[in-house]
């Protein structure tokens, strides 16, 4: 679907998705692009562990982050607790971004690491889907992660893939401040 037979020109869904870095590199640039038109944002994460570099500048450009209490451990390791803990977290912070989708005064609301959430049972994809359709006009929305359903490709506008050719960690080199986180 484009810009020329769309019913709907503004307020597009964008997928970022695949093995390699950058999906949420592009969804921060889109957030900023997005700040620097005056527009508001708001940027969930999910399923993120420690705080990264990017969260205190985007919070000085006055984006609105929103994250899931930092994960500690991936969640096939999460006894059933954790898991519920996890699902909760996941489900609040959801609740914000789908209050900001609907609520008609965003002009981007990010869901980075949705699709994770969602492939790991932390999220129902029924319930994105519903914020998805019912969001704002004027409300772009990007989700990020990976292996996004065929239903959620569908309802795309866009669909980025980001294919890991070659990494640093197949040599060795551990994450880096600034780079990876």
């Amino acid at each position: 679907m484009n810009a020329h037979n769309s019913p709907r020109t503004v307020g597009l869904l964008h997928i970022y998705e695949g093995n390699g870095k950058g999906k949420t590199t592009a969804a921060i640039g889109l957030a900023v692009r997005m700040c620097g038109v005056g527009r508001k944002v708001l940027f969930t994460q999910f399923l993120k562990g420690c705080p990264t570099a990017e969260l205190e500048p985007m919070r000085r450009l006055g984006i609105e982050l929103r994250r899931t209490d930092p994960v500690q451990k991936f969640i096939r390791a999460m006894n059933e607790e954790e898991r519920r803990e996890c699902r909760h977290s996941c489900r609040q912070v959801f609740e914000a971004a789908r209050r900001a989708l609907c609520g008609g005064s965003y002009g981007l609301v990010v869901l980075d690491e949705v699709l994770d959430a969602v492939n790991a049972g932390m999220l129902e994809e029924e319930a994105l889907l519903e914020a998805l359709k019912a969001r704002s006009e004027g409300t772009e929305a990007v989700l990020t992660g990976r292996a996004p359903s065929d239903r959620l490709c569908r309802t795309a506008d866009y669909i980025s893939y980001i294919e890991a050719r070659k990494h640093p960690y197949q040599q060795g080199i551990a994450a880096r401040p600034g780079v990876e986180y």
